[in-house]
């Protein structure tokens, strides 16, 4: 059957069949699709497993009833060589490839350890939140930003009186060294 055939087989548009083209999830014979096989791929990747391609049985509108569980069920529709077990397993597992209840629990208990591992290390100081050590940095750029931009204003009149380059660059080294141990004095002071 070719890609159009197929589209409406499934009740899709041609556009989707070439996006699952693309995929790779379309099995080809030649220039045809191989439906059973392509349909196996659908049901392995697609989200919800290959849809239907039989008519859906229809009935006259319940209004906005909730289904029960039968109405519900009643709506499945088996593929091809599939067995009532089968579609399921198809519909519990959702696609997803389910472990058994050894390997379930192991990787369950894998996550709790690593989970219990974080949270202590989080507790000992080990481990730091990212976004804490960016606004405590973001702080002391503030600090260190405010304290180099007010040496201009309360120095001026010492440097004005200054005579020579000289004296002038001793003054400003001496500012700046001055502030700079300021602000590592405040920030000793204060450990987190």
């Amino acid at each position: 059957m070719n890609q159009s055939e197929f589209a409406t087989l499934h009740g899709v548009s041609r556009k989707t069949v070439t996006k699952w083209k693309e995929r790779g999830w379309l099995v080809f014979a030649g220039d045809e699709v191989d439906v059973d096989a392509s349909n196996a791929l659908l049901k392995k990747y697609r989200r919800d497993g290959a849809p239907a391609v039989t008519p859906p049985v229809t009935q006259a509108s319940a209004g906005n009833k909730p289904k029960t569980v039968t109405q519900a069920a009643s709506e499945v529709t088996l593929g091809e060589r599939e067995s009532a077990a089968d579609a399921a397993d198809r519909i519990l597992s959702g696609n997803v490839q389910l472990l058994d209840f050894d390997e379930a629990r192991c990787f369950k208990e894998n996550y709790l350890g690593l989970k219990a591992q974080l949270e202590y290390d989080r507790d000992s100081g080990l481990v730091i939140d990212v976004a804490e050590v960016a606004k405590a940095v973001g702080t002391e750029y503030a600090k260190v930003r405010t304290r180099l931009l007010s040496i201009p204003a309360e120095q001026a009149p010492r440097l004005h009186r200054c005579k020579t380059p000289a004296e002038l660059q001793d003054i400003l080294q001496e500012v700046i060294t001055e502030a700079l141990e300021e602000l590592t004095r405040d920030g000793a002071g204060n450990p987190k």
